[in-house]
């Protein structure tokens, strides 16, 4: 189900645990996994929990516990809105507004062209730099506003 380079990297995942706690490399084999398919399918996590050895049940706990995995298909642009009370303190709730008018989508919903998907996110861990947003789990942008909105995602078109 996953190429040769992605269980070469989940396995480099593995060697940092001890050999009978292999499972603890679940999150990065989640990641991988994900970031190899796009999303994460219940067939694609108990693929990764047999790799790992573990019951399929605990892979799907992370898997749903965690806003970073996506269960079903996203947008190729991801935007994650930390809505959590610093953040909205700082304008988040502008912010959403401007994201849902400028890409005519609601939280959790993507864009028909299949372009943007706009996500909720919990507390990022950087809520003196609120509002927090988070591009493909991967660049965070701080101090978001509506303006800085509108530059972002006129460079990822």
């Amino acid at each position: 189900m996953l190429t040769p380079e992605s269980l070469a990297l989940i396995d480099q995942e593995i060697t940092k645990y001890p050999p009978e706690h292999k499972q603890s490399a679940v999150m990065s084999a989640l990641r991988i996994a994900q970031q190899e398919l796009g999303w994460l399918s219940k067939d694609t996590i108990e693929y990764v929990a047999a790799y790992l050895r573990m019951p399929a049940i605990a892979a799907y706990e992370v898997a749903t516990f965690y806003n970073m995995y996506d269960l079903a298909p996203v947008g190729r642009h991801k935007v994650t809105l930390c809505t959590n009370l610093p953040c909205q303190l700082q304008g988040a709730d502008a912010v959403a507004e401007r994201m849902r008018a400028k890409l005519g989508i609601g939280f959790g919903e993507t864009t028909e062209d299949g372009r943007y998907t706009l996500k909720e996110g919990e507390c990022m861990g950087a809520c003196g730099d609120a509002p927090v947003l988070l591009h493909n789990n991967k660049r965070m942008l701080c101090a978001m506003t509506a303006e800085r909105l509108d530059e972002l995602l006129k460079g990822l078109d």
